[in-house]
Protein backbone atom coordinates (compact mmCIF):
# COMPACT_ATOMS: atom_id res chain seq x y z
CA UNK A 1 0.00 0.00 0.00
CA UNK A 2 2.83 2.19 0.99
CA UNK A 3 4.61 1.58 -2.23
CA UNK A 4 1.71 2.43 -4.52
CA UNK A 5 1.17 5.79 -2.89
CA UNK A 6 3.61 7.74 -5.07
CA UNK A 7 1.83 6.00 -7.79
CA UNK A 8 -1.40 7.44 -6.46
CA UNK A 9 0.04 10.75 -5.78
CA UNK A 10 1.98 11.07 -9.18
CA UNK A 11 -1.65 10.21 -11.17
CA UNK A 12 -3.33 12.52 -9.10
CA UNK A 13 -1.12 15.26 -9.87
CA UNK A 14 -0.99 14.18 -13.87
CA UNK A 15 -4.91 14.32 -13.51
CA UNK A 16 -4.58 17.93 -11.83
CA UNK A 17 -2.39 19.24 -14.34
CA UNK A 18 -4.17 18.11 -17.36
CA UNK A 19 -7.31 19.16 -15.90
CA UNK A 20 -5.58 22.83 -15.23
CA UNK A 21 -4.48 22.92 -19.00
CA UNK A 22 -7.75 22.14 -20.19
CA UNK A 23 -9.09 24.79 -17.94
CA UNK A 24 -6.73 27.32 -19.63
CA UNK A 25 -7.71 26.40 -22.92
CA UNK A 26 -9.62 29.39 -24.56
CA UNK A 27 -11.93 29.46 -27.43
CA UNK A 28 -11.83 32.75 -28.60
CA UNK A 29 -15.29 34.29 -29.95
CA UNK A 30 -14.62 36.46 -32.66
CA UNK A 31 -17.02 39.29 -34.31
CA UNK A 32 -15.66 41.07 -37.32
CA UNK A 33 -14.30 43.65 -35.34
CA UNK A 34 -11.87 41.58 -33.14
CA UNK A 35 -10.65 39.61 -35.89
CA UNK A 36 -9.86 43.08 -37.79
CA UNK A 37 -7.79 44.64 -34.97
CA UNK A 38 -6.23 40.72 -34.70
CA UNK A 39 -5.27 40.84 -37.91
CA UNK A 40 -2.68 42.19 -40.77
CA UNK A 41 -5.38 41.42 -43.62
CA UNK A 42 -7.90 39.86 -45.23
CA UNK A 43 -8.57 38.87 -48.88
CA UNK A 44 -10.76 37.78 -51.19
CA UNK A 45 -9.56 35.77 -53.96
CA UNK A 46 -9.16 32.30 -55.50
CA UNK A 47 -7.34 29.14 -54.03
CA UNK A 48 -4.40 29.16 -56.86
CA UNK A 49 -2.57 26.03 -54.76
CA UNK A 50 -1.74 24.19 -51.76
CA UNK A 51 1.29 22.65 -50.70
CA UNK A 52 2.05 20.67 -47.55
CA UNK A 53 5.61 20.81 -46.48
CA UNK A 54 7.67 18.44 -43.38
CA UNK A 55 10.12 19.28 -41.52
CA UNK A 56 12.12 18.01 -37.77
CA UNK A 57 13.48 20.79 -35.59
CA UNK A 58 15.57 19.72 -32.62
CA UNK A 59 13.40 21.65 -30.27
CA UNK A 60 9.79 21.26 -31.39
CA UNK A 61 10.22 18.24 -32.25
CA UNK A 62 10.08 15.71 -35.96
CA UNK A 63 7.43 15.57 -38.53
CA UNK A 64 6.10 18.92 -37.99
CA UNK A 65 3.57 19.14 -41.25
CA UNK A 66 1.93 22.69 -42.27
CA UNK A 67 -0.48 23.62 -44.92
CA UNK A 68 0.37 26.72 -47.20
CA UNK A 69 -2.38 28.60 -49.46
CA UNK A 70 -1.71 30.57 -52.14
CA UNK A 71 -4.51 32.75 -52.47
CA UNK A 72 -4.86 35.65 -55.61
CA UNK A 73 -7.15 38.74 -55.04
CA UNK A 74 -7.84 41.62 -53.30
CA UNK A 75 -7.32 43.10 -50.48
CA UNK A 76 -10.22 44.21 -48.43
CA UNK A 77 -8.83 46.34 -46.31
CA UNK A 78 -7.30 48.78 -48.99
CA UNK A 79 -8.72 47.27 -52.59
CA UNK A 80 -4.80 46.99 -53.87
CA UNK A 81 -4.42 43.78 -55.60
CA UNK A 82 -2.81 40.88 -53.03
CA UNK A 83 -1.52 37.34 -53.43
CA UNK A 84 -0.74 36.11 -50.28
CA UNK A 85 0.39 32.98 -48.81
CA UNK A 86 -1.58 31.76 -45.84
CA UNK A 87 -0.13 29.25 -43.80
CA UNK A 88 -1.87 26.73 -40.84
CA UNK A 89 -0.48 23.45 -38.95
CA UNK A 90 -1.47 20.17 -40.30
CA UNK A 91 -1.75 18.89 -43.65
CA UNK A 92 -0.98 15.52 -45.56
CA UNK A 93 1.61 15.18 -48.10
CA UNK A 94 -0.06 11.83 -50.06
CA UNK A 95 -2.08 9.60 -48.14
CA UNK A 96 0.12 8.29 -45.37
CA UNK A 97 2.81 11.34 -44.64
CA UNK A 98 0.87 13.97 -42.88
CA UNK A 99 -0.97 14.42 -39.66
CA UNK A 100 -4.34 15.62 -38.75
CA UNK A 101 -5.58 19.01 -37.39
CA UNK A 102 -9.23 19.29 -35.72
CA UNK A 103 -8.55 23.26 -36.30
CA UNK A 104 -7.26 23.24 -39.78
CA UNK A 105 -10.42 24.36 -42.50
CA UNK A 106 -12.38 21.08 -44.11
CA UNK A 107 -10.83 19.96 -47.54
CA UNK A 108 -13.58 21.48 -49.34
CA UNK A 109 -12.78 24.45 -48.51
CA UNK A 110 -9.07 24.47 -49.22
CA UNK A 111 -9.92 23.13 -52.80
CA UNK A 112 -7.61 24.58 -55.54
CA UNK A 113 -10.07 26.76 -57.64
CA UNK A 114 -12.41 27.70 -54.23
CA UNK A 115 -13.11 31.86 -54.21
CA UNK A 116 -12.77 32.75 -50.32
CA UNK A 117 -11.95 35.17 -47.85
CA UNK A 118 -8.82 34.37 -45.39
CA UNK A 119 -7.86 36.89 -42.74
CA UNK A 120 -3.91 36.35 -41.46
CA UNK A 121 -1.05 37.67 -39.46
CA UNK A 122 2.45 37.28 -39.15
CA UNK A 123 3.89 34.98 -36.85
CA UNK A 124 8.02 34.77 -36.62
CA UNK A 125 7.18 31.15 -35.08
CA UNK A 126 4.47 29.27 -36.36
CA UNK A 127 6.49 26.02 -34.73
CA UNK A 128 10.13 25.36 -36.01
CA UNK A 129 10.65 28.23 -36.67
CA UNK A 130 8.53 28.40 -39.65
CA UNK A 131 7.91 32.32 -40.21
CA UNK A 132 4.80 33.59 -42.24
CA UNK A 133 1.03 34.90 -42.66
CA UNK A 134 -0.75 32.65 -40.29
CA UNK A 135 -3.56 31.66 -41.11
CA UNK A 136 -5.92 33.31 -38.13
CA UNK A 137 -7.64 31.51 -36.08
CA UNK A 138 -7.03 28.21 -38.62
CA UNK A 139 -10.33 27.23 -39.56
CA UNK A 140 -12.00 30.32 -38.50
CA UNK A 141 -10.03 32.79 -40.60
CA UNK A 142 -10.86 31.18 -43.77
CA UNK A 143 -14.79 31.90 -44.96
CA UNK A 144 -15.67 30.00 -48.28
CA UNK A 145 -18.19 32.52 -50.95
CA UNK A 146 -20.94 31.58 -53.30
CA UNK A 147 -21.96 33.08 -55.85
CA UNK A 148 -26.05 34.14 -55.06
CA UNK A 149 -28.58 36.59 -56.97
CA UNK A 150 -27.38 39.78 -55.67
CA UNK A 151 -23.79 38.94 -55.87
CA UNK A 152 -21.08 37.27 -54.10
CA UNK A 153 -21.65 35.90 -50.92
CA UNK A 154 -19.60 34.97 -48.23
CA UNK A 155 -20.67 32.10 -46.14
CA UNK A 156 -20.92 32.57 -42.23
CA UNK A 157 -19.76 29.80 -39.71
CA UNK A 158 -22.46 30.87 -37.24
CA UNK A 159 -22.24 32.52 -33.87
CA UNK A 160 -18.45 33.20 -32.31
CA UNK A 161 -17.44 33.49 -35.76
CA UNK A 162 -15.71 36.70 -37.55
CA UNK A 163 -18.59 36.37 -40.34
CA UNK A 164 -21.25 34.98 -38.42
CA UNK A 165 -24.25 34.84 -41.28
CA UNK A 166 -23.91 34.98 -44.64
CA UNK A 167 -23.25 38.61 -46.07
CA UNK A 168 -22.46 40.06 -49.71
CA UNK A 169 -18.74 40.23 -50.37
CA UNK A 170 -19.59 43.46 -51.18
CA UNK A 171 -21.14 44.19 -47.43
CA UNK A 172 -18.21 42.91 -45.88
CA UNK A 173 -15.58 44.49 -48.04
CA UNK A 174 -17.25 47.81 -46.42
CA UNK A 175 -17.22 46.42 -42.98
CA UNK A 176 -13.45 45.23 -42.76
CA UNK A 177 -12.45 48.78 -44.64
CA UNK A 178 -14.22 51.15 -42.22
CA UNK A 179 -13.14 48.73 -39.25
CA UNK A 180 -9.92 49.06 -40.28
CA UNK A 181 -9.69 53.23 -41.22
CA UNK A 182 -11.49 53.43 -37.52
CA UNK A 183 -8.36 51.56 -36.10
CA UNK A 184 -5.57 53.66 -37.62
CA UNK A 185 -7.33 56.75 -36.69
CA UNK A 186 -7.61 55.80 -33.28
CA UNK A 187 -4.06 54.53 -33.63
CA UNK A 188 -3.14 57.85 -34.91
CA UNK A 189 -4.57 59.96 -31.88
CA UNK A 190 -2.55 57.92 -29.02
Amino acid sequence: MIRALPRVLAGTAGAAMLLAAVLAAEIQRLDLSTMVAATDGAVYGKILGREVVRFDHPEDGQDLYFTHLSVEGRSLVDGSAQTVTVTYPGGFIDEVHGVHNSEAPAEDDVKTGNQVVVFYKWSANMGGDLAGNALYASHGGLFRTAQGGKGRVVLGRGDGYAVSKNVLLDELDRNITSIHEELRRDERQK
